[in-house]
């Protein structure tokens, strides 16, 4: 593990999941930034956080952080989705750089406003949407920046699994608004972003918001349709309650499809902690075996093709650029707000059970 010293000091905000499984180890491996703070009140998360990152500071509350924040280069806010504005505000006060983990508010309209004092600051915000860096991800931009689909006009793109049991203690099964729980909020987040980043601004949204698990608070079965600006589809469909998963995507052009089974391998291996498997930045990270690899073609002729390494590195990587060179960030705020208008216009339509235009 890197020494706090080692690069610029970065505090961690929420040693949850998203904390521990995903910043955490992406920082400390990121070339240039070290972590050195980590907020958390839970005493057994405080322990983990001593013993994963020794010298790391462990402060109890956001309180203890601020007066400290001269000593740090960057905030990285991964607590619950409600606290996700109040924190990221109060790091841009006291004069640090954000990175908020997805997505960035609960609605649009307080995302514009954080977007809007990151602004008058003059300080980074960046959004921490990993799965940009998916391995089927990369593949897919690849084939398509390589023409070898020819023209894309439908994107099918799946987030889906199976937890059949509500979790009541989990704060994403509760269904006040302002929690952003729910699938939509959550995988749909990464789905649409994707398709944003892929086919482009979107025009019209139909969505199907669903509840199919007994005592579901929020949706845990939904399917969101995209029409892209530019003539193209997203069929997107996130789930908690789906027994046998869909293909992960299906990218089609006017030459040949892309398909593409099972989920990136990242996920699994940063929540793993196996010491024998490559850690983030080391060889082998984010490969793939090639039984797994997608399929590029037509009916009639298709053939594997190998899956580029996932490299949700690349995030922080770009995290540390943008600080030193003072660029833009790996992922901007506005591409956020684009995404939750995206999420608010599939609430609207599910309730209306109509198409909104966006």
């Amino acid at each position: 593990m890197s020494s706090p010293t080692a690069g610029q000091r970065v505090a961690l905000l929420g040693f949850g999941l998203a904390g521990e499984a995903f910043h955490a180890p992406l920082i400390d491996a990121a070339p240039g930034l070290a972590l050195a703070s980590v907020v958390t009140s839970d005493p057994e998360r405080a322990g983990r956080a001593r013993e994963c990152y020794p010298g790391v500071e462990v402060l109890a509350s956001a309180s203890e952080l601020w007066p400290r924040a001269a000593d740090h280069e960057l905030a990285v806010v991964a607590a619950p989705n409600r606290v996700h504005v109040e924190l990221a505000l109060a790091a841009l006060e006291a004069g640090l750089p954000v990175v908020v983990d997805k997505p960035l508010a609960s609605c649009a309209v307080e995302a514009r406003e954080l977007e809007e004092a990151s602004s008058r600051a003059g300080l980074m915000l960046a959004v921490f949407q990993n799965r940009r860096w998916d391995g089927d991800f990369l593949t897919a931009r690849r084939l398509a920046d390589d023409g070898a689909l020819g023209e894309l006009y439908r994107l099918e793109s799946r987030f889906e699994r199976w937890r059949p049991a509500v979790r009541e203690d989990a704060w994403r099964e509760h269904g006040d608004r302002a929690e952003a729980g729910g699938v939509l909020f959550d995988l749909g987040s990464h789905l649409i972003d994707q398709a944003l980043v892929l086919l482009g601004p979107v025009s019209t949204v139909y969505a199907e918001v669903r509840r199919r698990r007994p005592g579901a608070a929020v949706d845990d079965d939904s399917f969101v349709a995209l029409g892209h600006a530019s003539g193209a589809s997203s069929l997107l469909w996130m789930s908690q309650a789906t027994a046998r998963p869909g293909p992960r995507m299906r990218l089609l052009g006017s030459r040949a499809a892309y398909v593409k089974w099972g989920l990136d391998v990242q996920e699994a291996a940063l929540r793993s902690g196996d010491p024998a498997l490559p850690r983030p930045g080391e060889p082998g990270w984010g490969e793939e075996p090639a039984e797994a690899w997608g399929s590029l073609g037509t009916e009639e002729d298709s053939r594997p093709v190998r899956t580029e390494p996932g490299d949700y590195l690349a995030f922080y990587r770009g995290v540390e650029h943008a600080l030193r060179e003072g660029g833009p960030p790996p992922v901007a705020a506005g591409e956020a707000v684009q995404a939750l208008e995206v999420i608010e216009a599939a609430f609207e339509s599910s309730e209306r059970a109509e198409v909104v235009r966006v």
